[in-house]
């Protein structure tokens, strides 16, 4: 009889096995200023009050304030510095971007907010997800549009796990936002304001709404240095490629010129240097005066706040609906140890305490020697090291009878 056993090679298993999640991402998630957290990173001083602004904001499944509440993702925007290595062009340099100072910092007019800051955004996605902060991103990634201006979603990690699921992905997102009248040709004549100087910026869209998906990644799959992705497409259209899925990182890059409507008009008040700290894009005495479009009006001259603000507020719309959805993996990697008593192995108890008179362990009740046979129920199993040091303890859900005419196997499986 034996109350310790020592495993055989063959009596430990390794597996592989993975877990999927379906994460639902609702409209008023996303769009509700109480679920969706700013971070004053950015302070500017000089005319007016200033501006502060994130550099970011975080989603999260419920009022941020509350214990319970989880971050679902951060989502931000970012600028490339040139869309072309050989010439200085895109909207870095449509803004009117010139030289640098001495000390490397990259100079814009006072019409341009955060443009540093969009900038270096970009890098850093860009570093982390294609191995070098001077690479642009580009739809398809291998020889593709480079994206001059990206709208960036990324997963927490509580909610992406190990990586996203390949064609799982799907956002509803609307192209165009409430519609402005503009009627007139005036340049001193722009469109109407309400008493807070409030138009389509901060007014939730309720039409032209889009479904971006990575319909067809799981044929077309690719890997860099951010590890695998694939591309996003309209499901209207699937030849449309509208930004890249890294689906290892969690992180989402959208063209905003592409899933943007870019004729439409933009107005609305936003952050500006000036004696009121706020300025009216597209209103009447400014450079955007009656043709301010998101691209490259709003894009350059709004804070991130204010662009972000405008994204999650009116793009995802407010309601019910589900905004964002994917599927998650989860890896889970588990080590299956056979544990194997022979007919002849543990049927009596070992239990130091159940001893007779003279010490010796009870093995049948006295008098039934010949009519009893020995048996046990089996109810943990210990795993110990080399050292006799006791690792972990399975418990079965019931005793488990074991006896001279059984011969069983318990598997206890490691999750890791």
């Amino acid at each position: 009889m034996a109350t310790f056993q020592e495993f055989q090679p063959k009596d430990i298993v390794t597996a592989k096995s993975f877990l999927n999640q379906l994460i639902d991402v609702l409209q008023e998630d996303i769009s509700g200023s109480s679920s969706r957290r700013k971070y004053q990173h950015f302070v500017t001083g000089g005319i007016g009050p200033g501006i502060t602004s994130s550099l970011f904001q975080t989603v999260y499944d419920q009022d941020f304030t509350l214990q319970t509440a989880n971050a679902v993702f951060d989502t931000t925007v970012g600028i490339a510095p040139s869309v072309d290595e050989f010439s200085n062009s895109g909207i870095a340099y449509e803004t009117g971007r010139g030289s640098a100072d001495s000390a490397g910092k990259l100079l814009f007019p006072s019409s341009s907010l955060m443009m540093r800051e969009k900038i270096d955004i970009y890098r850093q996605f860009s570093q982390m997800l294609l191995g070098d902060g001077g690479s642009l991103f580009k739809v398809p990634l291998q020889d593709g549009t480079p994206v001059d201006a990206a709208m960036f979603i990324a997963f927490k990690r509580l909610f992406s796990r190990d990586q996203i699921k390949r064609e799982t992905l799907a956002m509803r997102f609307y192209q165009s936002a409430s519609h402005v009248s503009i009627s007139g040709s005036s340049v001193d004549n722009p469109p109407a304001l309400d008493e807070n100087g409030v138009t389509n910026l901060n007014t939730t869209s309720l039409s032209g709404s889009s479904i971006f998906t990575d319909l067809g990644s799981a044929t077309s799959k690719f890997s860099n240095v951010g590890g695998q992705y694939g591309t996003i497409v309209d499901s209207a259209d699937s030849n449309r490629q509208v930004g890249l899925m890294f689906y290892d990182a969690g992180v989402a890059v959208f063209d905003l010129k592409k899933i943007v409507s870019g004729s439409q008009f933009m107005s609305g008040t936003i952050d500006a240097m000036s004696p009121s700290g706020y300025t009216v894009l597209g209103g009447s005495g400014t450079e955007t005066a009656k043709k301010a479009k998101f691209i490259p009006d709003f894009i350059t001259s709004g804070s991130i706040d204010n662009i972000v603000d405008h994204l999650c507020s009116t793009r995802f719309s407010s309601g019910s609906l589900t905004a964002i959805t994917f599927q998650n993996i989860t890896n889970i990697n588990s080590t299956l140890i056979f544990c194997r008593a022979s007919a002849d192995s543990f049927n009596f108890s070992s239990n130091p305490t159940y001893v007779d008179n003279n010490g010796r362990i009870v093995v049948i009740e006295p008098g039934q020697e010949q009519t009893q046979d020995t048996f046990t129920y089996a109810t943990s199993i210990g795993l110990y090291d080399n050292n006799d040091n006791l690792l972990a303890v399975a418990k079965l859900s019931r005793p488990v009878e074991k006896s001279a005419e059984r011969d069983l196997t318990f598997r206890v499986r490691l999750d890791f």
